[in-house]
């Protein structure tokens, strides 16, 4: 810029010309700046969705055995039963979104492990269509306890809204869209696939969420984990809806009423702050963020030793972990 100022003066420029010069300068640097921008997110997302070798070809051979076994894509003899189990809402019901066949596989193994009654325990394993394959493989080959597994396909039926292509996974979005997903659920456990069970978790599902829609372990035992830190409170809308000491919760482990959340449309209340957050200023990425607005005022905090955070880390004290139902390893976290 001080060199333009300089040529300026020595070659008599106009005002007029100077300003258009200056203008086409500054164009030129932000056009240079949203490349560098737009490539180390997609950098960043190659980064993060590479995975070793050896689980790369796990993937690979599940799939050639997929569609090599015909066995596997039969629809198994007893599956009139197990469709009546998937609705049965006297069941224990969890819910997983993974792209991750053997992280799916610890959350699903530790929960049936810890049960004190897997043949009452359901999971819905949701993923998108290059891993429904080799998960589906995977969950035919081997057995959990009694523990009924449902592997389904759902990311082109579900109306997800704002697709980001800087979101890592949207598999992480349909979170927000469970009622939909398993609309004759009442009640779900969420859990995300980097978490170990350690405890039986058939009392969560008799839990009074007192009317919330989300029950959750808190996180405001730091000033950090507050609303102040996920929010733009210089934006006036965030500012006079939300106070900024609220506690913010994790997701990972959650407690979901459906017939509070359908109630209540929360899907809905989901879809208006992304209209309001369409340009970025109410928060940047992430889905922590629009969950602490979609669920504020509908969350119920739950015990502490339901759910233990920071594993990978921090130095989780000895006695969270003996006591800890579900164990976290979020410190590589970076899907949202």
């Amino acid at each position: 810029m001080a060199l333009l100022l300089y040529q300026a003066q020595q070659l008599h420029y106009d005002s007029a010309t100077m300003i258009m010069r200056l203008k086409a300068k500054i164009q030129s640097l932000e056009e240079q700046m949203n490349s560098v921008s737009e490539k180390s997110s997609k950098y960043g997302q190659i980064a993060a969705e590479e995975v070793p070798k050896g689980l790369y070809c796990l993937g690979l051979h599940l799939t050639n055995e997929w569609f090599k076994n015909v066995n596997l894509q039969r629809k198994p003899r007893d599956r009139k039963h197990m469709e009546m189990k998937l609705k049965d809402n006297s069941l224990y019901h969890f819910c997983v979104f993974s792209d991750n066949i053997l992280a799916t596989s610890v959350v699903v193994n530790s929960t049936a492990t810890n049960s004190k009654y897997p043949d009452k325990v359901v999971f819905h394993v949701v993923t998108d269509e290059v891993n429904y394959p080799p998960m589906k493989a995977w969950f035919s080959l081997n057995s959990f306890k009694g523990v009924t597994v449902e592997e389904t396909l759902t990311m082109g039926r579900t109306p997800i809204k704002f697709r980001n292509p800087k979101y890592l996974s949207m598999l992480n979005h349909l979170r927000f869209y469970i009622p939909e997903v398993f609309p004759a659920l009442k009640k779900v456990v969420f859990l995300d696939d980097d978490v170990v069970v350690r405890k039986d978790l058939s009392d969560l599902f008799s839990i009074d969420l007192n009317g919330n829609v989300n029950g959750a372990v808190e996180t405001c035992m730091e000033t950090f984990h507050r609303y102040h830190k996920y929010l733009n409170y210089s934006h006036p809308l965030i500012r006079s809806h939300f106070d900024p000491d609220a506690c913010g919760w994790a997701f990972g482990m959650n407690v979901f009423d459906l017939v509070e959340w359908r109630k209540r449309n929360v899907t809905g209340i989901y879809h208006y702050w992304q209209e309001k957050n369409v340009d970025r200023t109410l928060w940047k990425l992430g889905t922590l963020p629009p969950g602490l607005l979609t669920f504020y005022g509908l969350t119920e905090a739950l015990d502490p030793n339901w759910h233990v955070l920071g594993l990978g880390y921090t130095n989780v004290d000895s006695q969270m972990l003996e006591k800890g139902a579900v164990l976290h390893f979020n410190a590589t976290q970076s899907r949202g």
